[in-house]
């Protein structure tokens, strides 16, 4: 009963996948929902906006700063947390051993 259970749901989430990736627009398309407004205002007005040397450099800096900057702290925290629990497992390893 459990066999055919699981085989149920992974038939079901494979067609749901399917399902989805057949519904993904084509890309390039000019109708696809990502080629927006804000695209266009990006591509025809960040040089003058920002002066930057280039438009991805302006996106990330400039328009997607405060973003930008939460992902480099969750990243950083991150590194800090598992530093910590990788260190405190060392720790306790040398402390099982004997060595001081």
């Amino acid at each position: 009963m459990k066999k055919a259970f699981f085989i149920m749901t992974l038939v079901f989430l494979w067609g749901l996948m399917v399902a989805s990736i057949i519904q993904m627009p084509t890309s390039g398309d000019i109708n696809n929902p990502s080629y927006n407004i804000t695209t266009h205002y990006y591509i025809n007005k960040t040089i003058r906006d920002t002066n930057a040397p280039n438009i991805i450099s302006a996106i990330i800096n400039d328009y997607r700063a405060f973003d930008t900057l939460g992902e480099a702290t969750v990243l950083f925290i991150s590194i800090i947390a598992v530093s910590s629990v990788m260190k405190n497992t060392y720790l306790k390893k040398r402390e099982e051993k004997g060595d001081h």
